[in-house]
């Protein structure tokens, strides 16, 4: 039997806590900003919306119903430990929303558009942090991740088309092109919200160390940040001597802590910077075609 670590432990709940605290912050947007004002977003989110401006169930009710159906359903293809997180998930999120849909029955502002970009980009920097976590909020990703299984569709193309067509169905409901406009700029504020989250936290950056403490530099890296380092051979074109290079792929959070490790070490130290595109490989993303 494997044994568990305290470090895993707190791992899982600094995880489980972030996640909570993404869904606290995407039904407060939607609770006091979105639904007041009778915009709508994608997802399950906005077929729970249409539900409650309809026949007036509670959001929060129709998308845990909605997401645990359809983990039923995509069970055997998601897998076990991806159809847990999401039920999890989706407790969670009907919990919040049971919490903050009654307490707005009005949008904190008056201005519609405000309310359509302020609900869109909390929401959307909620989710950021959800899928950060490894959690999901469920809904059409479970639909996409189905329909990927039989057929080769992109991701993106599905969740436009899907997203676009629910928000459209808000018009026969709402009959206001103006909340059907505002609508779909929300949709918009939320896409880019959460690319912005998803990508800030993958950042990752390139550094080139020049220093005769290169070896020593690379040794607290190991050790203290367990991070890899590589040393590659170059020549000093001025010097005409042989000197040791200092190759770190780190993470965002890992910026500060490199820099200060090396002033500590050499304060003389001749350091290059460099955001990177993509790194894939172990401790980093995987390899996808």
């Amino acid at each position: 039997m494997k044994q568990i670590t305290f470090r895993q432990v707190y791992q899982d709940i600094e995880k489980w806590v972030l996640i909570s605290l993404g869904l606290a912050l995407f039904a407060f947007g939607w609770s006091a900003f979105l639904l007041p004002s009778k915009l709508m977003g994608g997802g399950i989110s906005g077929i729970a919306s249409l539900l409650y401006f309809s026949f007036k169930i509670p959001v929060g009710i129709s998308s845990l119903v909605l997401n645990i159906a359809l983990v039923a359903v995509g069970f055997k293809i998601l897998g076990r430990q991806f159809s847990i997180t999401t039920v999890i998930c989706s407790v969670l999120l009907s919990a919040f929303f049971s919490v903050f849909q009654p307490l707005f029955d009005a949008p904190l502002v008056d201005d519609t558009f405000l309310c359509a970009m302020l609900g869109a980009m909390l929401a959307g920097f909620g989710v950021g942090i959800v899928l950060n976590n490894d959690g999901n909020t469920g809904g059409i990703d479970i639909i996409i991740l189905v329909i990927n299984h039989f057929r080769n569709i992109s991701y993106g193309k599905l969740s436009m088309m899907m997203n676009v067509v629910i928000i459209g169905c808000s018009y026969f409901i709402v009959q206001s092109i103006e909340c059907l406009v505002y609508s779909y700029v929300s949709m918009f504020a939320y896409t880019v919200t959460c690319d912005m989250v998803i990508e800030g936290h993958r950042q990752t950056y390139q550094f080139m160390i020049f220093s005769p403490k290169n070896m020593e530099i690379a040794e607290r890296i190991n050790i203290e940040l367990h991070r890899g380092a590589t040393l590659l051979k170059g020549y000093g074109s001025y010097t005409k001597e042989e000197k040791d290079i200092l190759l770190v792929i780190a993470h965002r959070q890992d910026k500060a802590k490199i820099i200060k490790l090396i002033k500590d070490i050499d304060k003389t130290a001749f350091i290059s910077i460099g955001k990177t595109s993509g790194v894939f490989g172990k401790n980093f993303d995987k390899l996808r075609l």
